[in-house]
């Protein structure tokens, strides 16, 4: 009588068990197709039906185990027991309640009546039923056939005990096909936003160079590399990388971070106009002795000492600047036949019979001449400053031009031009005798003057 209540409990449990999860899995949306677990949608009837895994599943259960179909899953039961035939128990008859249409007796004995249950028996000698197990008080207690390790599931499969059984469900990260737990391949579907790997159960992700992993171990964020002040001069983050600048004359070395001097000076023989001195992140001009570095920072400029006084003359001397240095003149001294007639002219008497083969006048000039300047240059201007009716004039170079970079063009009936011809290497001096020839067919008189003219050719060519 007790056996057959408690199985009578322990479907009711069942039916109630099943009807709450058959509510559970029909609520869904309208348009899914999604169904859980031991369930399928059916598009006919717009809902999930369960699937009977005792007919789709190859040896559900094994051994001397039988397959029972339960809503949402199944369960495996000894066939010794599952076929056991029915037998109905007379501790378990329903009561006969007398016939009231013939009015009530003083007593009421109740009669045996039996009930043919409409799902199989499991009959047992046992108290209790399937899946559960006497404890000392009397009591029926489930038995953990997950902890006993008597349960049927595949090697793949983890256990749940479940109230008098259990199920075979699979762990995070796999799901069951054909009865077997197979990994998830979590990368398919993009769970992380840079890189991914998939691991038996789960899945990782990283990033890139140049990238972090947020905490949500899905997402990256950028990293600025230059909070670490990797480049020597400049840094500039970008997207997942960063870019190192120089300052103005350095360049990139090729380790990408480094910046080396760049030699300007290199980069051309113009740069400066005498020499180019490299320093680091930029250059310097500097010019010869006798030179000062101009505003532009290039050009060389003469420096005049007989303007600034820093010369060595003495008083008696004059102080004679050219490009690049200076030179002091001694007082004019005129040899005879000639006397000096001012500071820089000597004169020869035609009153003197020793004058008669002799220039009438010498005429002392001074001039500078840049190194190396291109030729052909007018450098010199010379004229008759006395003209006489009748009277014609030829200009000539008389000494002083042995290496013939000098000649005279002239320009008119009274001028002449000293042309440079040749270019001239410096440091030189060179001292010419320009001389013209008065000549006047009318008296018949033939004179000449010179102009003694002493050219300083700089070292430089500025």
């Amino acid at each position: 009588m007790l056996f057959e209540q408690r199985g009578f409990r322990f479907c009711s449990c069942v039916r109630m068990l099943a009807a709450l999860v058959f509510i559970l899995l029909c609520i869904q949306p309208g348009h899914g197709q999604t169904c859980t677990e031991g369930f399928a949608y059916d598009r006919r009837a717009r809902q999930c039906i369960d699937v009977d895994e005792c007919r789709t599943l190859p040896d559900a259960c094994r051994g001397d185990m039988r397959c029972v179909n339960q809503n949402g899953g199944y369960l495996c039961i000894p066939r010794t027991l599952y076929n056991q035939p029915y037998r109905p128990d007379t501790s378990l008859a329903e009561p006969l309640y007398p016939d009231t249409s013939v009015g009530f007796s003083d007593t009421f004995v109740p009669g045996p009546r039996s009930v043919e249950p409409s799902y199989p028996r499991v009959r047992t000698t046992a108290q209790c039923v399937l899946g559960y197990t006497v404890a000392e008080d009397g009591s029926c207690n489930d038995i953990d056939e997950c902890e006993t390790n008597s349960h049927h599931c595949n090697p793949t499969q983890v256990c749940i005990n479940t109230a008098g059984g259990y199920t075979c469900s699979c762990t995070e990260g796999f799901w069951l096909i054909g009865g077997q737990c197979q990994d998830i391949d979590e990368c398919r579907y993009g769970y992380c936003q840079q890189l991914c790997a998939n691991v038996p159960g789960s899945y990782s992700c990283s990033c890139n160079p140049g990238f972090i992993l947020n905490p949500d171990s899905r997402t990256c964020q950028d990293v600025d590399e230059c909070e670490d002040e990797p480049c020597t001069h400049g840094c500039f983050n970008t997207y997942g990388s960063f870019m190192c600048n120089c300052d103005e004359g350095f360049e990139l070395a090729a380790d990408g971070t480094s910046c080396i001097d760049l030699d300007e000076c290199s980069f051309s023989e113009f740069l400066c106009q005498h020499s180019c001195v490299n320093t680091p992140g930029s250059f310097s001009c500097i010019c010869p002795t006798g030179y000062y570095v101009y505003e532009d920072g290039r050009s060389c400029e003469d420096i005049n000492e007989c303007d600034t006084g820093n010369n060595t003359c003495t008083t008696a001397q004059v102080c004679f600047n050219f490009q690049g240095g200076y030179t002091c003149l001694d007082p004019l001294q005129c040899h005879s036949p000639y006397i000096e007639v001012s500071d820089n002219q000597c004169m020869c008497s035609a009153e003197n019979p020793a004058c008669r083969d002799k220039p009438f006048t010498i005429l002392y000039r001074h001039m500078d001449l840049s190194s190396g300047r291109s030729v052909p240059a007018d450098i010199f201007q010379m004229q008759a400053t006395t003209r006489y009716p009748g009277a014609f004039y030829i200009f000539q170079i008389k000494s002083g031009n042995d290496g013939r970079e000098f000649y005279m063009r002239q320009t008119s009936n009274v001028s002449a031009t000293l042309v440079l011809s040749r270019p001239i290497k410096g440091p030189r001096e060179v001292v010419l005798d320009l001389e013209m020839v008065t000549v006047n067919n009318v008296i018949n008189f033939r004179g000449s003057s010179i102009i003694r003219l002493t050219i300083f050719v700089s070292e430089h060519p500025f």
